[in-house]
């Protein structure tokens, strides 16, 4: 008797736990295939700390092979989803195509950066969504710092000046993570006129942290303002320059560096299926189905859930919520096949957050307990290894290490801001030289991807700051003293 197929699109929180929870369910009963751009699980929440050069890039990605056995991994990028035939196609990283026929389908496939039409953005403003953009923010943040100790006072403050957009968690934690690194780095190397490393973080709300708790939000904003980070609530980007950022309020910050955090939307991919949207995600049942397609479950930031405690209202599309969608996922979907279990509804439960503001501070509220300080720190990083499926050996020896040691405070020689165009699909792989470059009649919108940011990788038409067809590409126009509009 043939085995049933199952194939998963995404390898996001959702995803990820969805593969795992059916692999521990099915033992080897059913053909379970996973359609992913990279080969690994990519824990989101401690990005921060790799741009801050507290953790290793590695640490943060958990191999898909190694951790997921018995599911076979396909690397490609869904690029179309035939319901009626039961069809996933998809292009591989050499622009290869192919397609897998299904029996059972979870589709996890997350969120792709939201770019507002604010002029510049796309051309000047730095990205944090993978490793790869991470690394390249490290590097450009030490270069500003390191090219200032040499520099006209004027010159080296704008360097200095560093614009975080979007206080949300990630952007909250960049700021915090990374400010960390640019005053230590202020220690070891002196700066003209005895300037300081200045962090300006803007938020559109009314207050930093928007989606948690208020008296958590404060403690944050408290701890970051205490360390000279300029928290401005209310305020947005009006325009990104090479030169720096102008505000909505009219005021031109002189700055080299924007990191772009304001929020994600649903891959693209969710939008062509011409299914029911709420909100952009794919409405579903209590038990993630998408209605008339009892064989297709919807999972992570794709779904919109009904929350029945809450009339009309969804769970917001968070990686708590993912990973808990996932598991609900992969445990209806093994009993539609009359494995595991019995089928039960998503509940969405709120068990707290945390939010590491770097060294031994945090604000956590663990099962609505307001934490704050080195027990939130506690909390923080504790949770993190909970959640890690991986790793967690390795990266509580770096946080050790790095309580401990001197940072490390050197360039690695990546790809420099000007070649990694910020783009709204996620950066995590590389594009291959030679494969569909962006605009490309057989492209799928929302799903190329920024040139790598490996030194000695073969640079692409768009990593040398030209397009295919000869002109240059957005935000490569040389500036003087400077390869380009960031660098």
């Amino acid at each position: 008797m043939s085995r049933p197929r199952v194939v998963i699109v995404g390898a996001g929180s959702a995803g990820y736990r969805a593969a795992r929870t059916l692999v521990r369910l099915t033992r080897n009963r059913a053909d379970i295939t996973l359609v992913n751009p990279t080969d690994h699980y990519l824990h989101r929440p401690l990005l921060p700390q790799v741009a801050a050069g507290v953790l290793e890039a590695r640490r943060v990605t958990v191999s898909l092979p190694a951790t997921l056995r018995g599911v076979r991994l396909v690397l490609g990028e869904a690029e179309d989803v035939d319901l009626d035939g039961h069809t996933v196609h998809y292009r591989d990283p050499e622009g290869g195509t192919g397609r897998l026929g299904y029996e059972r389908l979870v589709l996890a496939v997350g969120s792709v950066r939201t770019l507002l039409p604010v002029p510049g953005v796309a051309e000047h403003a730095h990205g944090f969504r993978g490793p790869a953009e991470a690394l390249c923010l490290r590097d450009h943040v030490i270069r500003q710092v390191e090219l200032a100790a040499a520099d006209s006072p004027e010159a080296a403050a704008a360097r200095c000046t560093f614009v975080v957009a979007g206080a949300g968690c990630a952007g909250t934690e960049v700021a915090a993570q990374t400010q960390l690194l640019t005053r230590r780095l202020a220690r070891r190397q002196p700066l003209p006129a005895g300037l300081r490393p200045r962090w300006v973080l803007l938020e559109a709300a009314p207050r930093v942290l928007p989606e948690l708790d208020e008296r958590l939000s404060r403690t944050a904003e408290r701890v970051l303002r205490a360390r000279g980070v300029e928290v401005r609530t209310g305020t947005s980007v009006r325009e990104a320059t090479r030169d720096g950022v102008l505000l909505d309020d009219g005021e031109f910050l002189a700055s080299r560096t924007l990191v772009w955090c304001v929020g994600v939307r649903p891959d693209p991919l969710v939008a062509a299926l011409g299914q029911p949207l709420e909100r952009g995600r794919l409405t579903v049942d209590p038990y993630l189905r998408l209605p008339g397609r009892p064989e297709v479950f919807v999972c992570g930031d794709a779904a919109a859930v009904p929350d029945p405690d809450t009339p009309g209202g969804y769970p917001a599309p968070t990686a708590r919520h993912a990973w808990r969608q996932g598991r609900t996922a992969g445990e209806n979907l093994a009993a539609s096949l009359g494995l595991g279990r019995r089928r039960r509804p998503y509940r969405p439960r709120n068990r707290g957050c945390a939010v590491d503001l770097g060294g031994v501070r945090a604000v956590a509220g663990p099962f609505g307990i307001p934490l704050s300080g080195p027990a939130a720190g506690a909390v923080a990083r504790g949770y993190h290894l909970a959640a890690l499926p991986g790793n967690r050996v390795r990266v509580a020896a770096d946080w050790l290490l790095d309580a401990v040691l001197p940072r490390q405070g050197v360039q690695l020689g990546l790809a420099r801001a000007w070649s990694q165009p910020l783009e709204t699909a996620a950066p995590e792989p590389a594009r291959i030289p030679g494969g569909p470059e962006p605009g490309a009649p057989d492209g799928h919108e929302g799903h190329q991807r920024a040139a790598g940011c490996g030194g000695d990788e073969p640079m692409t038409h768009e990593s040398r700051g030209i397009r295919p067809d000869g002109h240059p590409a957005p935000g490569s126009v040389p500036r003087p003293g400077g390869p380009g509009p960031a660098g």
